[in-house]
């Protein structure tokens, strides 16, 4: 046996845990219907077949209707939820995984405008900002259906075989009860810390009575609001050890808030911030409240997660980002392959996207969340090929991975002498320096599997052709397009021209940002640093869309204590220089106004134009002049072209100007039928 303190069994109550690994409650978004139907159950069953020893599934499973998800979440008031989660549970059972499932009434933090277009109900009358639902002051026979909705919803998830349940007790229904922050109400209900608890000690007691002692209940707490006449942490260590002796299994440990995009951003860092930043606060729980201890903030890597175990401060390791982006975290530590962890960069892609864009992705890893298309592991082609690459950003260097992990002899041009592209541009940020973990991550893949790089070399068509490839992918990326002014493109800079130091900031600036994209909040904080004023101007009615919420909070902590400010809905029209400074003409698209302003410095951000001329020179030369055939790469098929010759290809920016994930993701679809 092991003496890794990871790889320890627990005993939690009647179920044995084979190791310390959990990931916690958590919701990609995954459903469809309001059900968890196949691709959710691929992707629990993935982490479950590598070896975690508990999946906590939905973040959170609604248990009443008029607590609608704001996002896709599993509907456990449904009956038919019984069969989906029994084909989940039944599956991770198969590999000795414990299954659990978050239940909670969302209370304020939803919207009426969803689901039954019910009123929002809560413990008092203020509005959540971040969903922004007035909601009713909850009245008694609300309380009373809400608490047997819970426990209909337990018994549900006992019926499919499920391990046990976890209460969401922070920001949720029961927290709004809880904390004196939210509740209003008199007594029985209100008042007293004694009184606040009433409502969720109701919900466990109801739960309990219906499922009975052979069926695990517990609580994931707010232990500490962190917020001034919130819930301290001395009423913390009460409500754990009252749950205690009520007969709660477990506690899995919250610090702070999450009515903001800030609050939620302090429990649940992103890159920037500090790791594990509550490990020590939950340490501390367990040892005065004496419960089964879980806990998930920021636990990225396998040293801080078996610290956390080794020193005695977790019963449970929660590392449920880092198990998005390698969900074969524990079978690595096991065969002793750590160095091969894909790491989490903490880009928080993941959490943000599920606002933006409906489901979570992992930033470097494209087979999260598609595990019923894409592979985790990369299987051997049946014939060795020679595949050639131009370019070492992301999606070069996933293309490059893939096809060496595939078989195939690959060699990769790089016109820099480092790899990275716009990654290794980013890491320049002091606070998102982790990225460059996306492109250290794939050299060590390549290096592992024999990649030849060729770096400071601007290829040209002879030297591609002279490798005789059957494969050749173009990955050189875009430049910034600057030239979007009526006139005047000549004055302007680009924000990759300030945020590499390749212009120096001005005193004055206007920074103009149409893409929406982290380029140009990364530019500002680079020119506020130097002490310049600086005006962010978009033309859309939010600036930055693309950064997502909890992305955009440091950015904001960094900006707003310097001279920055925003302005929404005007638009950039031309710069003229006058005298020793540039006259901007800013327009909008709601009138025919115009006015004049004055700056210094115009810096622009309108996303990049394909560096495509090696892909066009060698497109006639090619067996399939260029095409790649969708229907094959959308139904996982390889490419169809035979005969004489070397098949082209461009993916990522090279194409068009999007993201990192595309990027990657497009590497991965394409390479992994070569």
């Amino acid at each position: 046996m092991s003496n890794d303190p990871l790889l320890q069994p627990f005993q939690l109550k009647h179920l044995t845990l084979k190791n310390r690994i959990m990931t916690t409650s958590h919701e990609p978004a995954y459903p469809e219907d309001g059900m968890p139907k196949d691709r959710y159950r691929a992707y629990h069953v993935e982490r479950a077949k590598a070896g975690v020893a508990l999946t906590m599934t939905a973040g959170s499973a609604a248990v009443s209707r008029d607590s609608p998800p704001v996002f896709n979440n599993v509907l456990a008031w449904r009956d038919d939820v019984v069969g989906w989660m029994k084909k989940l549970a039944d599956e991770c059972h198969d590999h000795g995984c414990a299954v659990m499932i978050q239940l909670t009434h969302l209370g304020r933090r939803t919207q009426w405008n969803k689901g039954d277009w019910l009123p929002v109900v809560s413990a008092g009358p203020f509005r959540e900002p971040s969903h922004r639902a007035f909601p009713k002051v909850i009245e008694e026979h609300e309380i009373e259906r809400i608490i047997k909705d819970y426990a209909d919803a337990a018994e549900r998830m006992q019926a499919a075989g499920l391990d046990g349940v976890e209460f969401e007790c922070y920001g949720h229904l029961m927290d709004q009860f809880m904390s004196p922050l939210t509740n209003t109400l008199d007594a029985p209900w209100g008042g007293s810390l004694e009184n606040r608890m009433r409502f969720p000690l109701a919900v466990y007691q109801a739960c309990r009575d219906r499922v009975g002692e052979g069926f695990l209940l517990g609580m994931r707490y707010e232990a500490d609001e962190a917020a001034p006449g919130g819930i301290t942490v001395d009423d913390g260590i009460t409500i754990g050890q009252r749950f205690k002796a009520e007969g709660v299994d477990f506690v899995n440990i919250i610090r702070g808030q999450i009515h903001t995009d800030a609050a939620l951003t302090d429990v649940i860092p992103v890159q920037g911030m500090a790791a594990s930043p509550h490990l020590d606060f939950a340490g501390r729980m367990r040892a005065e409240v004496g419960l089964p201890t879980f806990h998930a903030a920021r636990i990225p890597d396998v040293a801080t997660a078996r610290h956390a175990i080794a020193s005695g401060k977790l019963d449970m390791v929660g590392m449920t980002r880092a198990h998005m982006a390698d969900p074969h975290i524990v079978r690595k530590i096991i065969e002793g392959r750590e160095d091969d962890i894909r790491p989490c960069v903490g880009a928080t892609y993941c959490l943000d996207r599920i606002y933006q864009a409906g489901d979570a992705l992992c930033i470097h890893n494209a087979a999260t969340g598609r595990e019923l298309t894409m592979p985790h592991d990369i299987p051997p082609a049946d014939h060795a090929r020679k595949v050639v690459i131009v370019g070492a950003g992301p999606g070069g260097l996933e293309a490059a991975r893939v096809a060496a992990e595939r078989g195939h002899s690959v060699v990769v041009f790089e016109a820099a002498p480092d790899p990275g592209g716009q990654v290794r541009l980013t890491a320049q940020n002091h606070r998102r320096r982790e990225m460059i973990g996306i492109i250290d991550w794939r050299m060590a893949q390549c290096a592992a599997r024999d990649v030849e790089f060729r770096f400071n070399t601007l290829a040209e068509a002879a030297d591609i052709l002279a490798e005789a490839p059957d494969v050749v992918i173009i990955a050189t990326g875009g430049l910034p397009n600057t030239h979007i002014l009526e006139a005047g493109n000549d004055l302007v800079v680009s924000t990759w021209d300030i945020i590499s130091g390749d212009v120096k900031p001005g005193a004055n600036v206007l920074l103009y940002d149409d893409a929406g994209d982290h380029s140009a909040l990364q530019a500002a904080e680079t020119i506020a640093n130097t002490g310049a004023l600086v005006e962010v101007m978009t033309p859309d009615r939010t600036f930055a869309p693309d950064v997502m919420a909890m992305n955009l909070v440091p950015y904001m902590r960094n900006l707003q204590d310097k001279d920055v400010r925003f302005t929404v809905t005007w638009r950039l029209m031309a710069a003229e220089k006058e005298g020793n400074q540039l006259k901007a003409v800013i327009g909008t698209d709601y009138s025919k106004h115009r006015e004049e302003r004055h700056f210094d410095q115009i810096v622009v951000n309108h996303g990049t134009l394909p560096l495509d001329d090696l892909y066009f020179e060698l497109k006639p030369q090619s067996l399939n002049k260029g095409e790649m055939d969708q229907a094959s790469l959308i139904d996982g098929k390889p490419q169809p072209w035979t005969g004489d010759g070397f098949e082209l290809y461009r993916i990522g920016d090279a194409v068009a100007g999007r993201n990192t994930h595309a990027a990657i993701y497009e590497a991965l679809r394409l390479m992994k039928e070569v």
